[in-house]
């Protein structure tokens, strides 16, 4: 029994695997936080992509204005391409404003004799489901991005 107690002292001085059980505490988070980091980058990427995408289609709407739904589509296209959305996704619509009215009607025509504006709206929606989510860690999240441009003036 004295020779256990004699070694006591020993192994509280021996320093043999210590790293080990410090890298089996840090690792874990070190690599959360390096995950964690890569899909804040991933979904800040995706975002500044739509973004830079609806900029872009309205630079070309400021351009030269789409009056016929085959113009519109044509953006609508270049849209699709650029950012790999599907129909579902991305809408170019014509929307309308009487006067110093804050709201936009759909059809052209309801001003009466007030001045109408004729302005494109365009809309993109995407959905980001981060790797965590297959772990049942939150869910994914959608992005919406819409930019409306004028177009024009009648009356």
């Amino acid at each position: 029994m004295m020779s256990r107690l004699a070694m006591l002292p020993r192994l509280g001085r021996d320093e043999r695997g210590s790293m080990a059980i410090e890298t089996a505490f840090v690792a874990p988070i070190l690599l959360v936080l390096a995950l964690g980091g890569f899909e804040v980058s991933s979904m800040v990427a995706r975002q500044t992509d739509l973004q830079s995408a609806a900029a872009e289609a309205a630079s070309v709407v400021r351009a030269v204005a789409p009056e016929t739904a085959a113009e519109r589509e044509t953006i609508r296209g270049i849209l699709k391409a650029s950012t790999g959305l599907t129909d579902e996704q991305v809408t170019i619509t014509p929307i309308y404003r009487c006067g110093t009215s804050d709201t936009y009607a759909d059809a052209a025509g309801t001003c009466g004799s007030d001045v109408e504006y004729k302005f494109i709206r365009v809309d993109l929606s995407d959905t980001y489901e981060p790797i965590w989510t297959s772990f049942g860690v939150s869910e994914g999240f959608d992005y919406n991005i819409s930019r409306t441009v004028q177009v024009g003036s009648e009356g």
